[in-house]
């Protein structure tokens, strides 16, 4: 249905731009379609194709929509978070098992460059904030157990992680993207969520988890 009407909008701009040159607000929107998706085709110098421009604007808009909303059924801050439990080949983790501390949940992958650019942050949040009852849950959804295994060797990863392969548990939260990030307080409420890598090491982020 989203898709039917993003469609309908382009074929109205493309006949629009067959009669009328884009104007400034038009450049404008392309040039922001362009920045979100690389893959926009360019303007020319003069103007651009009213069958171009529809293509951008079709593609920035299901762009912002897929970031905003990457799950068919995502959580909504102040909901209770959905318990689970994983089992790997090292240990099982519940959720509820940290009932009574803040738990930084997050959801990532071996192979996800910017999962890898968040991590020293999250380690290094975690050992400042140890005491204060903050602790982070890693989840990681690889489906290689040899990879996941070496990346914690050789990145020296000293956090709480659980490998679900299965990704049962990203699925209960909505998280089709990676990283994604639930901050729980110690009664098992959905405070926050982050989408995309964080410095986790910001005086903002170390703040508001001392807080909770």
């Amino acid at each position: 249905m989203l898709l039917e009407t993003l469609l309908q909008t382009a074929e109205k701009l493309v006949e629009s731009g067959e009669r009328h040159t884009p104007g400034a607000k038009a450049r404008q929107i392309s040039n922001d379609s362009t920045a979100r998706v690389n893959s926009c085709p360019s303007r020319s110098r003069k103007s651009l194709s009213s069958f171009a421009f529809a293509a951008c604007l079709v593609i920035g808009l299901l762009a912002a929509l897929i970031g905003c909303y990457s799950g068919g059924n995502p959580m909504r801050i102040g909901s209770n978070a959905p318990d689970f439990t994983v089992q790997d080949s090292d240990h099982k983790v519940t959720l509820s098992q940290f009932r009574g501390q803040v738990v930084v949940l997050n959801f990532w992958g071996t192979f996800c460059p910017p999962c890898i650019e968040e991590t020293p942050s999250l380690v290094q949040m975690q050992k400042r904030l140890k005491d204060k009852g903050v602790v982070v849950l890693a989840v990681s959804i690889d489906t290689d157990d040899n990879a996941y295994h070496k990346f914690l060797k050789d990145y020296k990863i000293n956090l709480i992680t659980v490998r679900d392969g299965a990704q049962k548990s990203s699925s209960l939260y909505g998280t089709f993207g990676w990283p994604e990030t639930y901050v729980i307080d110690r009664n098992g409420v959905i405070r926050r969520k982050f989408i995309g890598a964080v410095d986790w090491s910001s005086p903002e982020i170390t703040e508001y988890l001392s807080k909770l």
